[in-house]
């Protein structure tokens, strides 16, 4: 563990750092594995997948992971690392918490402690805590250790960090995305959820989506005066965007076949996928490129972009699965749905969701509204057009560890399949 700060009063803030500070699409390990080969890119990613579902505990993900990196040059491996953009908004984060006095810990379990120190010199933190990787003769050995990659590791850290301030939890706040934080939640008072997974969601006492700067007003002592974030041209625009996908069961009522459409959409998706990756590479890729950097949220500009795929993903499943019009009707609760709940939330939502604190009551009743309207579109029956709706938008509202542009299609399409 690296200290950096002289003694200060007050709290301290630690902040995880994949997902958090940097991309979590553009993980370390991922942009290296790119440049290492296909097949090695394809051992990260499974290894990825099967921490990700709970079917690996982060050591032995990690242990496989740097694995791959045996005799690659440490200065490689941190120049790659230098070309992995901050999260926007970190900087000015950092600059303010410096200017009130609070102390910062930067701590991870997936970068090696010399690339955390680094980091925490960058945005001027004051303490960095990352896995110990070995080096021999300038390379990679392909071994890890240190607390940090322990199942508690993270949490015996921060207790570290508390003695040696003199700060107790009721002193400290975490901001985190993944489960691999959950130790360190016991040790703060507060707890940050930042575009978090599911656990993270739901043990979370207030949930950002937006730029990092977001966390300001939510820290103790009034830091930030700043009124709640509204709707950005970016976000109508995206929202915009996915309610157009109504339009697809029109198009595949009046002019193509279903099958046709899903053909035509699965195309225009492969094309997406490599407009993202030229983008990652900072290579434009027209028309495609131009709308993902005007339509991203703060997470997506620096990242590859999953959203449109899992959306067109959640069009074609509804299409193909269900009968008509039990499909146009899921697509309408889907697109309608989600779409108006996104905007009226963002736009006027103030009352936090009872189920899922990343949400805002009053964008899932505007949601439910045109999720009914969409759906009665293509039913002509209330009772089912209310079910559809109902059971869709009780689904965007719940924190879910699977994109809800999946989900929301397939149990409303579900729920009016059953339902007599």
């Amino acid at each position: 563990m690296v200290i950096q700060g002289g003694d200060k009063p007050g709290r301290l803030v630690v902040f995880d750092v994949e997902g958090v500070l940097l991309p979590e699409k553009r993980y370390l390990i991922f942009e290296v594995a790119r440049r290492m080969g296909f097949w090695k890119f394809v051992r990260v990613l499974t290894v990825g997948f099967l921490y990700t579902v709970g079917l690996m505990p982060l050591e032995s993900a990690l242990r496989r992971i740097f694995a791959l990196l045996r005799g690659f040059a440490f200065d490689d491996l941190f120049n790659s690392y230098r070309r992995v953009p901050l999260m926007l908004g970190a900087e000015e984060v950092f600059e303010k918490l410096r200017e009130l006095g609070y102390r910062t810990a930067l701590i991870s379990s997936g970068i090696p402690a010399p690339f955390v120190k680094d980091l925490a010199d960058r945005l001027g933190a004051d303490y960095a805590s990352g896995l110990d990787l070995e080096v021999s003769n300038g390379r990679v050995t392909g071994k890890i250790g240190g607390e940090v990659i322990e199942p508690e590791g993270k949490a015996l850290v921060l207790k570290k960090v508390l003695n040696a301030t003199g700060l107790t939890p009721r002193d400290c706040v975490v901001v985190a995305d993944d489960r691999n934080n959950l130790p360190m939640f016991d040790l703060c008072s507060l707890r940050i959820g930042y575009y978090p997974e599911f656990l993270v969601d739901v043990k979370s006492d207030f949930v950002v989506n937006g730029s990092l700067t977001e966390i300001l007003p939510i820290l103790p002592g009034n830091l930030s005066k700043a009124s709640r974030p509204g709707l950005s041209r970016n976000e109508a625009l995206r929202e915009i965007i996915h309610i157009s996908g109504f339009f697809v069961p029109l198009v595949c009522m009046y002019l193509l076949d279903r099958y046709l459409a899903v053909l035509l959409i699965l195309l225009v998706t492969l094309f997406y996928i490599a407009s993202e990756f030229a983008r990652m590479e900072g290579t434009d890729f027209p028309p495609f490129s131009v709308i993902t950097w005007r339509t991203a949220i703060t997470s997506e500009s620096c990242e590859f972009a999953t959203a449109p795929i899992f959306f067109a993903l959640g069009i074609m499943l509804s299409l193909l699965l269900f009968p008509v019009p039990v499909n146009y009707a899921s697509i309408a609760v889907f697109t309608l749905g989600d779409g108006f709940a996104a905007l009226f939330g963002k736009k006027f939502g103030r009352t936090v969701s009872p189920l899922n604190k990343g949400k805002r009551l009053e964008g899932s009743v505007f949601g439910f509204l045109f999720a009914f309207l969409g759906a009665l579109f293509f039913l002509a029956e209330p009772r089912r057009a209310l079910v559809g709706a109902a059971v869709g938008m009780l689904v965007e509202s719940l924190p879910s560890p699977i994109s809800d542009n999946i989900t929301i299609p397939l149990a409303s399409g579900l729920a009016l399949t059953v339902l007599p």
